[in-house]
């Protein structure tokens, strides 16, 4: 039976048919179980804000099923996205484990369910069980090269289309292979692309335009077919 925003939420780690390789899926029973004790399981809407850049750490996050946009803002009121968090991510990590402020906003992107554990319980969990400190190190490295991978690409990336090309064939490494290309659901808006890659949305869409007239991509709805992928390699490398 579905539940609220069409899907039901699992409280119980062990059964959840979510389970997968997340942060807490693959913890040994004892552990879970104390696991279990402190977490908080949540159903979000889609634009759901689950903390705010420089917000006081107030935990960790967990994202079971859904999207997570994280994004941070200049003074100005730009914005760039850094980074769609998937199923598996822990959010709020650094800032949780370091006591400083949270360095960007979540905000989800579908409805997503989510764990939340308070920072003084998930410091206490840390330091019971030392078999969790190999994933904290593995989520933080994780966001660390994820952060590296993002500037490379808004920053050393010379063109716009070039930065396109990029995060497209990212995003088909898991998308449906045939005949006639790889095609996948875009994750994001044009206005959303447009932050991820720091242009504007008028631009993002001239630039698909332009693909889709080369015959690089073909369009359907929010649908995409990456159907000439060695040009735009060529393009991502500009």
């Amino acid at each position: 039976m579905q539940g609220l925003h069409g899907f039901a939420a699992n409280d119980q780690c062990q059964n959840c048919k979510l389970k997968g390789s997340g942060f807490f899926c693959s913890l040994p029973p004892s552990t879970m179980k104390d696991f279990e004790a402190m977490k908080y399981t949540s159903v979000y809407p889609a634009g759901a804000v689950l903390f705010l850049e420089k917000q006081d750490p107030r935990g960790v996050f967990v994202l079971c099923s859904g999207e997570i946009k994280l994004s941070f803002s200049s003074s100005a009121g730009k914005t760039l996205i850094l980074k769609i968090a998937k199923p598996g991510d822990i959010l709020g990590l650094m800032a949780t484990v370091t006591g400083s402020p949270y360095e960007v906003t979540a905000e989800t992107l579908y409805p997503s369910q989510v764990i939340f554990v308070r920072r003084e319980d998930f410091l206490r969990f840390v330091v019971k069980h030392p078999e969790a400190n190999a994933e904290v190190v593995r989520q933080l490295s994780s966001s660390y090269l994820g952060a590296c991978e993002q500037l490379r690409t808004v920053g050393l990336t010379a063109s716009v289309p070039g930065k396109l090309a990029r995060i497209l064939l990212e995003w088909s490494a898991t998308g449906k292979a045939s005949k006639h290309g790889t095609s996948f659901k875009m994750p994001l808006t044009h206005e959303q692309i447009a932050e991820f890659i720091g242009t504007s949305r008028e631009t993002v869409t001239r630039t698909l335009g332009d693909f889709k007239h080369r015959q690089f991509v073909a369009l359907q709805g929010s649908t995409l077919m990456l159907s000439n992928r060695a040009a735009l390699e060529s393009i991502s490398g500009d």
